[in-house]
């Protein structure tokens, strides 16, 4: 016959229970600290939901409302007042990288600064003068540690706060996007990434709606052309080699 219970035993198993979940909790701790707090965050609160930039159609602001100019000749300015961050509807500048991490495995880091400044001037179909300087000491993402050493490592903001490009050719869009339509266009330019200037060539998607023109573009970019060092941290198993930039941009006519 099995041996009865106690009432001791019994008023202990609680305790028991409540001392196991303690022990848990320390070692989750513990592991976050070693990997410098990354991974239990990731267990909680989960990846980025930021969607990547595609070239199929921008994305203008729902209720966002700019009367068409007259003539839609002339400098249009980068607007920073329009849309918001979280859904990916402001301009920003931004970047995705593809990355290993300790204790989740592969995650997509996502990176964006909406503290963009630019113009372009229109003559007709065709769009000249592109220049657009995004601050990289405001990009933001997933994780303010990332954005600690991207201070000091691999882009280096600290060292480098801003990159550019410049168009050295007019676009040519064919014709002027009809209200709610998109165009594709190429652009070939200088980019100036961590004090790096190289040529590239970007595609793109126009869409007009009033007197909002939206562009979105992405390029790919090997970290050594730019002469860019691969990140290193303790949550950090590897990183790829290269990202993407992305740019979605609305001008408004000056």
């Amino acid at each position: 016959m099995a041996e009865p219970i106690s009432p001791a035993t019994a008023v202990k198993r609680p305790h028991g229970n409540r001392n196991l979940l303690l022990v848990v909790l320390g070692v989750l701790v513990i592991v976050a600290i070693a990997a410098g707090g990354y991974g239990l965050w990731y267990i909680l609160i989960g990846p980025s939901s930021l969607a990547a930039v595609g070239t199929a159609a921008p994305v203008i602001p729902a209720g966002s409302a700019v009367a068409a100019p007259a003539s839609f000749d002339g400098t249009w300015n980068v607007n920073t007042t329009l849309g918001a961050a979280v859904d990916g509807t402001a301009s920003f500048v931004g970047y995705r990288v593809q990355e290993q991490l300790v204790g989740v495995g592969g995650h997509t880091a996502v990176g964006r600064t909406t503290k963009v400044t630019g113009s372009m001037t229109v003559s007709g179909s065709v769009v000249d003068n592109v220049q657009v300087t995004a601050d990289m000491t405001a990009l933001t993402s997933d994780n303010d540690q990332r954005e600690n050493q991207l201070r000091r490592q691999a882009i280096e903001t600290d060292s480098f706060p801003t990159s550019m490009f410049k168009t050295i050719a007019p676009i040519g869009l064919g014709t002027l996007p009809a209200d709610g339509k998109t165009v594709h266009a190429t652009a070939k330019g200088t980019l100036t990434i961590h004090g790096v200037t190289r040529t590239v060539t970007i595609d793109l998607a126009v869409q007009r709606q009033g007197g909002i023109v939206a562009v979105v573009g992405s390029v790919p970019i090997v970290f050594a052309d730019w002469s860019i060092q691969k990140p290193t941290s303790f949550a950090l198993l590897s990183v790829d080699d290269h990202g993407i930039m992305e740019l979605h941009l609305l001008f408004t006519h000056a």
